[in-house]
């Protein structure tokens, strides 16, 4: 099992576009994935679940994982609250 704290520090928290980019992000690892805030566990990998906790901005998260992605999964869910769920630069189209 893996697990990390952090701080949410986006305006909104996770809420809405954020939460969804997190869902998203969440459903390409393998691993049971979960969030946790003020007490309350629920499943990364549901939108409906993670807007629940209405978690606001400068609330710490614990994200945990179990299975053989786990290490990765975390790495990748701190990383992006870390960003500020600030997207990645696409490359321009031709």
């Amino acid at each position: 099992m893996q697990q990390a704290k952090t701080i949410v520090r986006n305006e909104v928290g996770l809420h809405a576009r954020p939460a969804a980019q997190f869902v998203r992000l969440a459903n390409q690892f393998k691993s049971k994935i979960t969030i946790s805030s003020k007490g309350k566990s629920v499943n990364a990998k549901s939108l409906v679940l993670i807007l629940t906790l209405a978690v606001g901005k400068n609330t710490e998260v614990e994200i945990t994982a179990e299975g053989e992605d786990e290490q990765q999964a975390v790495a990748a869910l701190v990383d992006l609250i870390e960003r500020d769920f600030a997207e990645e630069a696409l490359p321009p189209s031709s």
